[in-house]
């Protein structure tokens, strides 16, 4: 008999193609199951919903970079260099990339909380998207879809989605070039593991050397399991040193290499240079804390906020609930998989992504762990991929040898039990909150062993027992390790993060930086109420400039709305508003008038930025007429030349002119007019 042919499908147009194509898309490739792609869709949305649920309500998150994203959208010096006002005076105290994704949305779409947050839960549900990928590639559909789970429901990724902090963007640059060095490894093809530098260079100038704690699981994974030979393998890794050091560092070497009278100063720096704060503040400074003074604090600052340096620190009261509950999994199911794998050949690709994202976790454990700089909890969302991708891989892996070795049966069970129990004593830190979830997971883990127990022994007896018992211990399982991570991501998905410092779940009030007045990671009690800005101000209709500086999640300002109205008043011909005490104050007046503001000492008043000189040209070349002494975070600790400057050469502003009564005016905080010198 004749088969004939479908000419549609036989000359390759349109219309079939085109139908092979989304349905390949709604439901992968046929060698996975039906479930799989469906799977993924699921999550995807479920992150989605996780990461933009009530985003109207956010106001401007984090205030600090909310100034600096506005500033950009008035002027391309400001957008190129990061600054935090548009007259370009300070810079903030990362590199820009993630300013400037936020930038080109508040540009396209006008300044507001969807400009600036949009971004963020694209980028968060991109992440999800491209782990599956990744771990498919190595351990199969199964794998993939509970890496994704677990990344999706991880809670201290659910609240810095839901932020406009750079952690984000870097941790899409991270896994897309963790993907790409999967596919170097794999075909041998030395183009991927170029890209895979280039986009962990992106990392860098996103939150500079953060993004290079994935370098050594990288070059160990290529290293040991390229497919090139050894001498090839070390000549491509040269070629990506050589990418990566391009791709991070031109942004470096171009603001460097501007005379620093045609540049804003670089934040956070010592000098005013990149390089001061690549190898001070943001870098070495973040380890041994030599430079956590300038930006806030003292050495050892990390303690204040993400508890004391040591191998239980992201274990702890802050950062326990926040990444820890499926470490002690990720970490068997490594050393376990490792073991398992051992016979296989060199180029084995499941053993190659278990020492990529057995490296990246552990690098990342070891780095924040003893860190004595200054240590956010929100920073361990950094390791929230690696854990997810060793429970999906390791746990398929562990699942094999549990259904195939009598001796290995233990592990995956094992496993369950630790998660198990780590959840309960997570939980059980803050009774009050739900108190029947942490009985719940430990039935459920106690139920899942059982039932894989169970599975095994009924194999013997009768297959369909077996499946059924297996099958229960799983869901079980499911329920024991992702319960309580996804009550404290859906805690975070229901209320307004502070921008500053997120945090998921309750927080235990007075311990580890936490004051007792409110979580600092959470919108404290009695603060600017929803629909609200500072001072009253009523939010325009449509969610455009929601919150305020004053609101929750951003610094509060200290500057009333009857200066703030002075000011704007008497700014005349000056380029600046006024220049104040810190980020803190300025970011607040930018993104209330849309004006530049200059933060004379940075972030928190400790950069030299500010000298007598430079206020003193300022003034005569009518730039700027006003200066705020007092205030900040760390008033003692500002340029003491530059206030003694101002106050034996201004006047000062009685607070009855900005309609205060005459004589009043907050202890210690003085507004001074300055003319021509």
């Amino acid at each position: 008999m004749t088969t004939i042919q479908n000419p549609a499908v036989a000359s390759g147009e349109a219309g079939p193609a085109g139908a092979r194509r989304l349905r390949r898309l709604a439901f992968g490739p046929p060698e996975d199951p039906r479930w799989a792609r469906p799977a993924l869709w699921a999550l995807l949305v479920a992150a989605a919903v996780l990461y933009g649920w009530g985003l109207s309500e956010a106001g401007y998150a984090n205030s600090y970079y909310s100034a600096a994203v506005r500033s950009g959208t008035q002027s391309w010096k400001a957008f190129f260099f990061g600054s935090l006002d548009s007259g370009s005076f300070i810079t903030v105290d990362k590199p820009p990339m993630a300013l400037w994704v936020m930038g080109l949305f508040a540009r396209v779409m006008g300044f507001g909380t969807w400009s600036l947050l949009l971004p963020q839960l694209l980028e968060g549900v991109a992440t999800v998207a491209v782990l599956y990928t990744t771990v498919r590639r190595a351990f199969g559909p199964a794998a993939a879809v509970l890496a994704a789970a677990v990344l999706t429901l991880t809670p201290i990724t659910v609240a810095i989605n839901r932020d406009n902090n750079p952690d984000t963007l870097l941790m899409l640059l991270l896994v897309s070039a963790a993907w790409a060095c999967q596919r170097a490894a794999e075909g041998g093809r030395v183009r991927f593991l170029l890209l895979a530098a280039f986009l962990v260079g992106c990392g860098f100038n996103t939150k500079m050397l953060q993004a290079f704690l994935v370098v050594p699981a990288f070059a160990l994974a290529y290293l040991v399991a390229g497919r090139a030979g050894t001498l090839r393998r070390v000549a491509h890794l040269a070629g990506a040193g050589a990418v990566l050091a391009a791709a991070s560092l031109w942004w470096t070497l171009v603001v460097d290499a501007i005379p620093a009278g045609r540049r804003p100063f670089v934040g956070g720096s010592g000098d005013g240079t990149m390089w001061d704060l690549i190898v001070g503040y943001n870098g070495l400074g973040r380890v041994f804390g030599a430079d956590s003074g300038r930006a806030g604090g003292r050495a050892g600052a990390g303690a204040a906020f993400g508890g004391e340096p040591g191998a239980g620190r992201l274990f702890g009261d802050l950062s326990g609930g926040q990444i820890s509950w499926l470490i002690p999994l990720a970490v068997l199911a490594c050393a376990a998989g490792l073991v398992l794998l051992r016979g296989r050949p060199r180029t084995d690709p499941e053993r190659a992504a278990l020492l990529l994202w057995g490296g990246w976790l552990a690098v990342h454990f070891v780095v924040f762990s003893f860190a004595r700089g200054l240590f956010h909890p929100y920073y361990s969302t950094a390791m929230a991929p690696a854990i997810a991708a060793l429970v999906g891989g390791g746990g398929v892996l562990l699942f094999r040898a549990h259904r195939r070795s009598a001796a290995w049966a233990w592990a995956l069970a094992a496993g369950i039990a630790v998660t198990g129990a780590w959840a309960l004593v997570l939980l059980g830190r803050t009774p009050s909150w739900h108190p029947w979830l942490r009985w719940t997971v430990a039935a459920a883990a106690v139920l899942a062993v059982a039932g894989l127990a169970a599975g095994r022994a009924a194999g013997r007896a009768s297959r369909r027992a077996s499946l059924r018992a297996t099958v229960a211990g799983l869901v079980f399982a499911l329920a024991a390790g992702l319960a309580g991570p996804g009550a404290f991501a859906v805690s975070a998905a229901s209320s307004r993060t502070n921008g500053a410092n997120p945090l998921a779940g309750p927080v235990r009030e007075g311990r580890g930086g936490i004051p007792a007045g409110g979580p600092i990671g959470r919108a404290a009690p009695g603060g600017t109420p929803p629909g609200r800005g500072p001072e009253g101000f009523t939010r325009p209709r449509g969610g455009m400039f929601p919150g305020g500086p004053g609101g929750p999640g951003g610094p509060g300002g200290g500057v009333s709305a009857g200066m703030t109205g002075y000011l704007e008043r008497n700014q005349g011909t000056a380029l600046w508003l006024v220049a104040v005490p810190s980020a803190l104050e300025a970011s607040s007046l930018i993104l209330r008038t849309g004006r530049p503001v200059i933060a004379m000492g940075g972030f928190t008043g400790r950069d030299p930025a500010m000298t007598v000189a430079k206020l003193r040209r300022y003034v005569e070349e009518g730039k700027l007429r006003y200066v705020l002494v007092g205030g900040g975070v760390l008033p003692d600790l500002g340029s003491v030349e530059v206030t003694a400057w101002v106050v034996r050469n201004g006047a000062p502003v009685d607070p009855g002119e900005y309609g205060g009564p005459p004589g009043s005016g907050t202890p210690g905080v003085r507004l001074y007019r300055l003319g021509s010198l």
